[in-house]
């Protein structure tokens, strides 16, 4: 009955206007502190203030206020409207936003109460923010500003990693109960299940941020916990990588002529130093019609190729583990598929064995893993658990050492240095490296030492002499730097740029000269 009638009539929303209708956010700052930036992350309705007192910055999240009266119609509201979404067919033509509109305001008719644009559309927020959103933390999902999102426990304010200002705290928090229900919600959201029999969960969340909880005091004291490592829909790009003095041109050129040539690369480095980001950017210089296997336990890379399988780890639904399928498994899986070029997310454990044995029969591979140099990647490869026979480390190509550090004030990430393996020394069985390039922290910049064994082989391979090779990383790093003068950084456009050059290089190198090379790319889009 409550179906038909709502078909048979239509509440328009009224229209917002902040020049008529009164402010839907007010914010008076606390006493004794300072603002120091003011942004939106939905405007008109969430704005963030940064504020400090004592030279401690905060962040604070303001959203619309409601008067004790428009609370009431916001709990009604949402109570019915549970009922209404459980019993109706939520299939439409319309998004699940318009949907929860349309029938909040078919509520709000039947109430038959007053309420003016502002309290409408703070209603309609809040709604909007607790069943499609993500609740509390829904501003910061939105803020593209932030990293990390960490909440510790009861009671206790959420924390962030702002890339501006780095580890902040917020004005938000958790009781026992609402923190318990939100852990138990977030996990259902991502696809998984969360108990006090199972404690901890690890998680993709529909965005693709990365999701880590537990719940309870079983294993975190202090209450229930979730860490979201937010996933950016725009990823970084090797323009990105330009722009922000990770990687210099000539480095991006090496690697992408690297890359097009089969070189396996293993790029390690701490936490959050840049090592899947390196990774993900990298792969866009894969020929596009070649066969990407990428293998991981969160889905983080993203390629702009259609010949491309991604696979997932998988836990088991049983306490006894069966079902559950690894990284060991899917690279086993993956090696009976023909591919070209793997993609491992990152290696810990028996998976990096495996991985080692495809480079030795001549598979590309690219992974990553944990580890500050390139001393401490050959002993975590040599050693419990992963235990790769010594002569099978001559496999890698090249060794890319990330690092995350600071630039004056400023936390950056930079590529320390890029390693070549050239084999092992007969006499004393060790491994041979020839350092190609790396990062002087003095002057920020990137130098080059020597002769590259890599391209040198890849010469040899082609056929070309050294003016040839010269020439083609050349082409590439004034193919870069044009992409870097245009803003030519979204992953779409250098994965079309890319293709473009491998199917008629003289093609882009003259609409270059003509500096045409954006417009022709913008309409393949």
């Amino acid at each position: 009955m409550v179906t038909k009638f709502w078909k048979k009539k239509e509440i328009a929303v009224p229209p917002y206007d902040p020049l008529i209708n009164e402010p839907l956010v007010e914010f008076e700052i606390p006493q004794n502190y300072t603002e120091i930036e003011r942004y939106w992350v939905d405007e008109p309705y969430i704005f963030i203030s940064i504020i400090e007192n004592q030279k401690r910055q905060y962040y604070h999240i303001v959203e619309p206020s409601l008067t004790e009266f428009g609370k009431e119609i916001l709990e009604r509201v949402y109570e019915d409207l549970q009922d209404i979404l459980t019993l109706e067919e939520t299939i439409s033509e319309f998004d699940r936003g318009e949907i929860l509109k349309e029938k909040a305001m078919f509520l709000l008719d039947r109430y038959h109460v007053s309420l003016d644009v502002a309290d409408i559309h703070k209603i309609l927020y809040y709604l909007r923010r607790n069943f499609i959103g993500y609740g509390k933390i829904d501003p910061l999902i939105r803020d593209p500003h932030i990293e990390d999102i960490s909440c510790d426990g009861i009671n206790i304010p959420v924390f962030l990693y702002h890339v501006k200002y780095r580890n902040i705290k917020t004005n938000i928090s958790f009781k026992e109960t609402e923190l318990n229900s939100f852990v138990i919600i977030l996990c259902q959201r991502s696809g998984k299940h969360i108990s006090i029999g199972e404690p901890m969960m690890d998680a993709t969340m529909p965005d693709g941020s990365r999701l880590q909880a537990t719940l309870g005091k079983e294993v975190t004291t202090r209450g229930s916990s979730f860490t979201i490592r937010k996933f950016s829909g725009d990823p970084i790009t090797p323009i990105d990588l330009i722009n922000f003095n990770t990687c210099s041109t000539e480095m991006l050129a090496y690697f992408w002529l690297s890359i097009e040539n089969g070189k396996s690369i293993l790029y390690a480095g701490g936490t959050a130093s840049g090592k899947t980001s390196m990774l993900n950017a990298a792969s866009l210089f894969i020929p596009h019609l070649a066969k990407v296997i990428s293998i991981e336990d969160t889905r983080e890379l993203t390629l702009h190729h259609d010949n491309w399988i991604a696979g997932l780890t998988r836990e088991s639904f049983t306490i006894g583990g069966t079902g559950d399928i690894s990284m060991y498994d899917l690279l086993r899986s993956a090696l009976r598929q023909r591919p070209e070029y793997i993609l491992v997310g990152e290696v810990r454990g028996e998976e990096a064995l495996t991985l080692f044995q495809a480079m030795s029969t001549g598979h590309t591979t690219y992974s990553t893993m944990h580890a500050g140099d390139v001393q401490t990647v050959v002993n975590r490869l040599e050693n419990e658990p992963i235990n790769v026979p010594h002569v099978m480390m001559q496999s890698i190509d090249i060794l890319c050492i990330q690092m995350q550090t600071y630039v004056g004030d400023k936390r950056v990430r930079r590529n320390k240095t890029v390693v070549e393996v050239t084999g092992l020394d007969p006499k004393s069985q060790n491994i041979r490296i020839n350092e190609l390039y790396s990062w002087d922290p003095i002057t920020d910049s990137f130098k080059r030492s020597g002769d590259s064994y890599v391209i040198n082989k890849i010469m040899q391979a082609r056929g070309w002499d050294k003016n040839k090779v010269a020439d083609e990383l050349n082409k590439r790093q004034m193919i870069l730097e044009y992409m870097l003068k245009n803003n030519m950084r979204d992953y779409v456009n250098v994965s079309l740029v890319v293709q473009a050059y491998a199917t008629n290089p003289n093609m882009v190198l003259d609409a270059i000269e003509n500096e045409t090379l954006h417009e022709i790319i913008s309409q393949n889009i």
